[in-house]
């Protein structure tokens, strides 16, 4: 039976019914809406809108629903909607009653209310994910602590540092993420319950009673705001696409260091495929794949933004669109944070290849400049100096390790001896002792910081 349907003499066309239905994908809300529906149910009979035994005869059939449902006993089928699903299994079961459940509420602000619990939770899954893949780069990063390997500029070799640098960027990263969740978590935070259709109701509810059983924060101020407001869903889109775009730069990096001209990286067997054709292949297909549904969490982002941009207040159907792609993103980045999660310790680093690529392509050119700077020599003529000793070494086959003290003076007088040892990649990363640095000193500065900024998510 539909909720709406005393008004309509004709009954909606199949067609019509299907591309109405919701149930298919709403039906994993049915959790949240049993919760919500108890609640309002114990404010209608604290208030006296119904009867104590109507209120607490309508709690029980719930929570006997959610323990059938939960339990595989009832199908969720026949209904247009999960709400329309539950209120009608509820009137089987203890009769009229049943029918009061609704006192005081639309479905607007029921599926507002629904929507905000389910994602609420979502939030914190995402939080929970995240924490691990933050420990899981930690550990990464302690282990390189001892590790050089050259960074990046443009992908090309720029300057050598320490290991443990790499997966602490990509733990701060990260760390934001959990940060923006939780800022967004905190603003869809707010119960839309009690706003009835679009303004409210003239019954005398006590919503603050319905937002402390829900554990809301507070409820809306505005009913129309209160029906139509999706903002939480696309802040929620947002922060998965930022978590995705994260995660596709560390599989970016991933894949480019596994491959056989960087070899830094080895990705275990057990997160690597072969080829149906070539038996020598080992493919970084994890890592690509999730740098693949990056556009597909992207494209869920916009969709939600398309959909809500041109909506008049207050509740429209259009607004049935903004959860397949919300479900779905969900699902693929908590599913692409717990793999990366478990992936990372699954890699192996080697250290004589990224030892050797640090000091390969004149990485220690800064330090070249850098230490003539310290000799009082202006930084620019520095610059210069180390360039023509850069093209010296083009030409004659030379790198700057294997230079001596005496063919460094011959491009300046200020070369003392120990600029061979200051040439070394070691001595280089090691240098990079400013705030933030890619020194070891400094990396291990990073990871307490790193951990301790964690703590907070893990109570």
């Amino acid at each position: 039976m539909k909720l709406w349907e005393g008004r309509f003499e004709a009954p909606t066309a199949e067609n019509a019914d299907l591309f109405n239905d919701s149930l298919p994908f709403d039906c994993r809300l049915w959790a949240v809406d049993i919760a919500a529906s108890i609640a309002h149910a114990a404010m209608l009979g604290s208030c006296g809108i119904i009867s104590a035994d109507e209120s607490k005869a309508i709690r029980d059939g719930l929570n006997a629903i959610a323990d059938d449902i939960a339990a595989g006993k009832l199908a969720m089928e026949g209904a247009e909607d999960i709400h329309s699903f539950v209120e009608n299994e509820l009137v089987k079961r203890i009769g009229d009653a049943g029918k009061k459940l609704h006192t005081a509420r639309s479905r607007n602000d029921q599926v507002a209310t629904d929507f905000r619990l389910y994602a609420r939770g979502a939030f914190d899954c995402l939080t929970e994910s995240l924490a691990w893949l933050v420990e899981s780069l930690t550990d990464r990063a302690k282990a390189g602590l001892k590790l050089i390997m050259p960074g990046y500029t443009h992908l090309r070799k720029a300057q050598p540092m320490c290991a443990g640098h790499f997966f602490n960027a990509y733990a701060e990263m990260f760390l934001r993420d959990m940060d923006r969740v939780r800022a967004s978590r905190d603003r869809a935070n707010v119960m839309p319950l009690g706003s009835g259709a679009l303004a409210g109701t003239s019954y005398p509810i006590d919503r603050d009673m319905t937002c402390d059983l829900l554990e809301f924060d507070r409820p809306c101020e505005n009913s129309l705001d209160g029906v139509s407001d999706r903002d939480f869903a696309a802040e929620f889109l947002f922060d998965c696409s930022m978590i995705m775009s994260h995660l596709s730069r560390l599989c970016e990096d991933i894949i480019l260091y596994s491959t056989e001209e960087f070899g830094y990286f080895e990705i275990s067997d057990e997160y690597s495929t072969g080829s149906s054709i070539m038996p020598q292949k080992k493919n970084p297909d994890i890592p690509e794949l999730m740098r693949g549904k990056t556009g597909r969490v992207y494209g869920h982002l916009m969709a939600l933004l398309t959909t809500i941009k041109a909506i008049p207040l207050a509740y429209d159907k259009d607004l049935q669109e903004d959860k397949e792609g919300f479900f779905d993103a969900e699902k693929q980045t908590i599913n692409s944070i717990n793999i990366m999660a478990e992936l990372l310790p699954a890699i192996a680093l080697n250290k004589e290849r990224m030892a050797s690529a640090a000091e390969a392509e004149f990485c220690c050119a800064t330090d070249v400049a850098d230490y003539l700077a310290r000799k009082n020599v202006p930084f620019r003529t520095a610059h210069g100096v180390t360039g023509r000793i850069v093209r010296w070494c083009i030409e004659n086959g030379r790198t700057l390790q294997d230079m001596t003290a005496e063919e460094y003076r011959a491009f300046a007088p200020e070369f003392g001896d120990d600029i061979c040892d200051a040439v070394r990649a070691a001595a280089c990363a090691g240098a990079r002792t400013s705030y933030g640095g890619a020194s070891p000193e400094r990396v291990r500065e990073n990871l307490k910081s790193i951990k301790k900024r964690l703590k907070k998510y893990l109570q």
